[in-house]
């Protein structure tokens, strides 16, 4: 599980009513693959891997909420995302215990994510 510094410090300073679930959330997401990366980006935790996959909306306070940037393009069928559209999804977590529930889910999405970004051509070329 890759955590970065500047991650740690910027939940460090987060003064946020989910802090705690916040941070397991992303254990969660890193612990998905060892791929999955994480940086600082539009001032908030981001998880990449090939590109932008997901990130911390931090002005939510009733839950915890991600932005999977391209989402529409993940491929399956993913039972937690809301949204629709051409684009992004979106994934509330809640509480501890839905966190939990949802573990499953948010490890299928980055999972195939991976996989859709290792299958893309550009990947293909840089291998070949």
């Amino acid at each position: 599980m890759k955590k970065r510094e500047e991650v740690d410090d910027w939940f460090e300073a987060l003064d946020h009513p989910l802090h705690e679930l916040m941070m397991r959330v992303r254990e969660i997401l890193l612990g998905a693959d060892d791929r999955v990366d994480e940086c600082i980006k539009w001032k908030t935790p981001t998880f990449t891997y090939e590109g932008n996959l997901v990130s911390f909306n931090p002005r939510a306070k009733k839950h915890v909420s991600l932005l999977f940037h391209t989402g529409a393009k993940i491929p399956g069928t993913h039972a937690l995302f809301e949204g629709g559209g051409e684009t992004a999804r979106y994934v509330k977590v809640f509480d501890a215990e839905d966190a939990e529930q949802k573990k499953a889910g948010l490890e299928a999405i980055v999972q195939a994510w991976i996989t859709y970004r290792d299958a893309s051509p550009k990947k293909r070329k840089r291998k070949g």
